[in-house]
Parts: C-alpha cells; sequence; structure tokens
C-alpha cells in the first residue's frame, strides 16, 4: 500500500519501533518529523546510534522533547503541520510499571492528552498509537479479539494503554479525530529494546549466565517480528478508520465505534512456549542456556495469541516472519552492535 503522506511525527523515533517504523517512512520518500525524551529506561546510547542512522536522511528532523511538556508539544505542532501522527512514544515494560507507576502516569496519560489535544486543533487526518497486548489482561478466550471486552488489566503499564484507547474515542467521538490503535503482539528484532526476554536471554547465554525462566518456561508468547509491525503500521496509515454503520449501543462493539475509530490487532498468530522460545535462541548461537526456573511474576499473562482477521480482511496483511529466521536477524545484529 502506498503512502501518500508528506510530514509524518513518529513519537518515541529513538525508539525500537519508532526507529524502524521512521526508516522505512524515510525509505518511502516521507519526511519524518522525530520525537523523543531520551530517557534513560535502557541504555542511550542505543538511542543514540539509532539516530545517527537515522539522521542520515535529509528527510528526517529530530526533537527531543517529552509529550509531558505541554507548552514544547503545542510549539511543536505550531511550527509543523503533520499529515498523520503515529504515536510510539511511552513508558513501557510491564515490570517496570509495578516499581514506578508514576512514569507511566506522566508519559501514557498525560502525553497522550496533550498529543490529543494537538492533533484535535491542528485536525490531523490520522493518529494512529499503540496499545499493546498486554490490555487483554486477565482474558483467557483465545485468539484474543478486538471484538471482546479488555476491562481487567493486570498491570499498571496495561492500564495506560487501555485508558490510550478510551481517550481515543472520546476525541473520536468529540472531535471527529480518526484515531486508530493498534495492539502490539510482543515485538523482537534487531535494534530491540535491552529489557526484553530475546536481548537478556541472548545476552546472558553469551556471558556464561543463567537466564530468568518465569513460569517454568510453560508461558506462551506470540512472538512478532518488526518488520512484520512495520508493515502493519505502514499499511494502516494508510487507512483512515470508517464509522461503522452497525455499530449500536445495544450490542457495542468494543473493536469499531460509530466515530471514526478502530482497533486492530498486529501479532504473529501463533503463540510460542517460552521453552520453545529459547530453544530457538541457542540453536542461533550455537550453545545452551543455563535456566533458572521460576514462579509466574505479578502483572505477567500466561498466554497470548491474536485474531488478526480485521487485519487481514481491512488492510491485506498478515504477520509471517518465523521465530528462527527472526531470532537468526536478531542474534546477527546483536553480534555485530556488541562485537560479541
Amino acid at each position: 500500500m502506498e503512502i501518500n503522506y508528506q510530514k509524518v511525527l513518529v513519537t518515541g523515533a529513538a525508539g525500537f519501533i519508532g526507529f524502524h517504523l521512521s526508516r522505512r517512512l524515510l525509505g518511502k520518500g516521507c519526511h519524518v518529523i522525530g520525537l523523543d525524551n531520551m530517557n534513560d529506561y535502557y541504555d542511550i546510547g542505543l538511542k543514540k546510534a539509532r539516530l545517527k542512522i537515522l539522521g542520515t536522511s535529509d528527510h528526517f528532523t529530530f526533537e527531543q522533547i517529552d509529550l509531558a511538556d505541554l507548552k514544547a508539544v503545542e510549539k511543536l505542532f505550531g511550527q509543523h503541520s503533520f499529515d498523520v501522527v503515529v504515536n510510539l512514544a511511552a513508558q513501557a515494560g510491564v515490570r517496570y510499571s509495578l516499581v514506578n507507576p508514576h512514569a507511566y502516569v506522566a508519559s501514557n496519560l498525560a502525553g497522550f492528552v496533550h498529543l490529543l489535544e494537538s492533533c484535535r486543533y491542528q485536525k490531523v487526518k490520522h493518529l494512529v498509537f499503540a496499545s499493546s497486548s498486554s490490555v487483554y489482561g486477565a482474558n483467557t478466550n483465545m485468539p484474543f479479539s478486538v471484538h471482546d471486552n479488555v476491562d481487567h488489566p493486570v498491570s499498571m503499564y496495561a492500564a495506560t494503554k487501555k485508558s490510550n484507547e478510551l481517550m481515543a474515542h472520546s476525541y473520536s467521538h468529540l472531535y471527529g479525530l480518526p484515531c486508530t490503535g493498534l495492539r502490539f503482539f510482543t515485538v523482537y528484532g534487531p535494534w530491540g529494546r535491552p529489557d526484553m526476554a530475546l536481548f537478556l536471554f541472548t545476552k546472558a547465554i553469551l556471558d556464561d549466565q543463567p537466564i530468568k525462566v518465569f513460569n517454568e518456561g510453560k508461558m506462551q508468547r506470540d512472538f512478532t517480528y518488526i518488520d512484520d509491525i512495520v508493515e502493519g503500521v505502514i499499511r494502516i496509515m494508510g487507512k483512515r478508520p470508517e464509522p461503522n454503520p452497525d455499530w449500536t449501543g445495544d450490542h457495542p462493539d468494543p473493536g469499531t465505534s460509530y466515530a471514526p475509530y478502530r482497533i486492530y490487532n498486529i501479532g504473529n498468530n501463533q503463540p510460542v512456549s517460552l521453552t520453545e522460545f529459547i530453544g530457538a535462541i541457542e540453536k542461533a548461537l550455537g550453545k545452551k542456556a543455563k535456566r533458572e526456573l521460576l514462579p509466574m511474576q505479578p502483572g505477567d499473562v500466561p498466554a497470548t495469541f491474536a485474531d488478526i482477521d480485521d487485519l487481514i480482511k481491512d488492510v491485506g496483511f498478515k504477520p509471517a516472519t518465523p521465530l528462527e529466521e527472526g531470532i537468526a536477524q536478531f542474534i546477527q545484529w546483536y553480534r555485530e552492535y556488541y562485537h560479541a
């Protein structure tokens, strides 16, 4: 699907998904304004290295701004007219939300309101925002469908992501702002986040350190390769949501609306156990892991599995990168970047 947008704001551009999306958009000839607060939640050197690559394009402009800073956000929107805004900026991490919930309120709630207000006043054509598979929380009906209610989050992180969906819907209803929320399922790949399992396991195995295997390896995750995530985002960017004419308040559909608002899952549609995941890493590294089996952690869910029927139907895309191939790509990058 071709993207006709001239100028795109990507928040969280120095982050994992933001970097990859920005790079793809630049390759398509878009002018990308990349926003990031450059916080030290993880190695800032990795963020700077991503920005250095993006900075080689004349069509990339970086703005170090925190979305929680309303005046800075308003100033940015006063200087630029954005065709589409993709919000990937957020305080990430389920476990960190147990120890520092305030960071999630500032970034994921206050920051998102500031973005919504700015998009409203500038009459942005489409706001695409990152939600998360974590919003499914205590749901156990598999695969997870956007048409199911998600009212039982089990972490503060998940609660803020669910809140983003609700806030976006209110702006779609009140101001006709076209909003699409994307629930990402366990994203992995080159340039990934150091706090994610693939990164942690690879580093530990190469350093001859034991890896922490929660729920004794029985957890299942719908691991989704970064290139598939980005392809899904780009296709959704080109499809502004339309009101669902069949929506009714008697039987409200959580995934659509009478307003220009939609929710999509982007996942591999193929859950893999943590044990299988570790096996694929061992195979790619040619080295066995030392495993420390641990119980389930607070805030975690036993399994994730994406129903992507709507994504396939509406934009004709289904993630398809095999886990072994994606892990091999990550490990090749890891060895080169860290000279491991």
